[in-house]
């Protein structure tokens, strides 16, 4: 089951407090302040572990809390830190504030770490205060508390092709017979009920990773039907695929449609490069043609069938091109 959002609950930990302390020794009689500074509490920081794919962990337990500084001592012994809270999500994540609304990061590639919630300073023991002048200082500060928050995580899948079509149009199917993937198909709308990913074997060792998403109706930008739920998984895409079957009754009506949706959930997925891939042509009469499409802005038109794997190939070695036009241009 993918969980692509949670909302969890975090606090990094308190500074410990400075301490209040003179040494005492014997035969020394002007020993002077020795209070140590408190240590800093811990933060709270998510990694991207590639490891991960969904956000399953949060979705059963919300509440997260980094250790607080241990408190200074005598004899100027400064509190230890308090241990961090890490946090481990899949690459791919957004983290907000919830409250605020305001970005706070987001983890793209494994590695990446995003501090959430700053660790209290610990306060400075009265050594710290002792000068020439002043030499008995009886000042000390407590430590600084740490940060609460709620932060929203949000999941979007990164792949270098998506996959865009209504249901039934033959995504799960080319996924399927491009990819080890193994999505559920059936001969029913809204077979796929969250994203897929799979990765596409070329030759001489090209890979590149696919997406299928549920399929998208229209009113989707409004949140009809599943596309809206789901249309952030494309949003990281470097190139679309537009599935149209070929046996429907109006391709290029279908092709507009598609594109309108996206350009109304996003102008700037809609502006992704794109092909257009005329898709089930196995269910074509042998004497049957294959419809043509008016699509100015795709940079090419592809027939294919994933059940005869017929134009499987030249359409993969187009999706790479078109991917690495994208890296490269990076």
């Amino acid at each position: 089951m993918l969980i692509d959002h949670a909302v969890i609950h975090v606090r990094s930990g308190d500074g410990g407090n400075g301490c209040l302390s003179f040494r005492r020794e014997k035969y020394v009689p002007r020993g002077g302040p020795d209070g140590g500074d408190g240590g800093d509490g811990g933060d709270v920081v998510l990694i991207a572990d590639p490891q991960l794919t969904t956000l399953l962990d949060y979705h059963y337990k919300q509440q997260y809390r980094a250790q607080r500084g241990r408190h200074g001592q005598g004899k100027n012994r400064t509190g230890a830190s308090g241990e961090d809270m890490v946090l481990r999500v899949p690459p791919g994540t957004v983290v907000r504030d919830t409250d605020t609304r305001e970005f706070l990061g987001e983890l793209l590639k494994p590695g990446d770490r995003c501090v959430v919630a700053q660790g209290g300073r610990g306060g400075r023991g009265n050594a710290s205060f002792a000068t020439p002048t002043r030499q008995a200082p009886r000042e000390h500060e407590p430590g600084q508390p740490g940060v609460e928050r709620r932060i929203e995580l949000e999941l979007k899948l990164i792949a270098d092709v998506g996959l865009v079509g209504q249901p039934n149009a033959g995504k799960s199917t080319l996924l399927a017979a491009m990819s080890a993937a193994r999505p559920k198909i059936a001969d029913y709308p809204f077979t796929t009920l969250e994203p897929h990913l799979g990765v596409v074997q070329l030759s001489e060792g090209r890979t590149m990773v696919m997406a299928d998403i549920p399929g998208i109706i229209e009113g989707a930008h409004e949140g009809k039907g599943l596309g809206l739920k789901f249309l952030r998984h494309i949003e990281r895409t470097r190139t679309l695929a537009y599935l149209i079957p070929v046996d429907i009754e109006d391709p290029q009506a279908e092709y507009e449609l598609l594109r309108r949706e996206l350009a109304e959930y996003s102008g700037e997925l809609a502006a992704k490069p794109h092909c257009v891939v005329l898709s089930k042509i196995d269910l074509l009469a042998p004497d049957g043609v294959v419809p043509e499409i008016s699509a100015p802005y795709s940079f090419k038109s592809f027939a294919v069938s994933g059940v005869t794997r017929t134009g499987l190939e030249q359409l993969a070695d187009a999706l790479w091109e078109a991917v690495r036009r994208e890296v490269d241009s990076e």
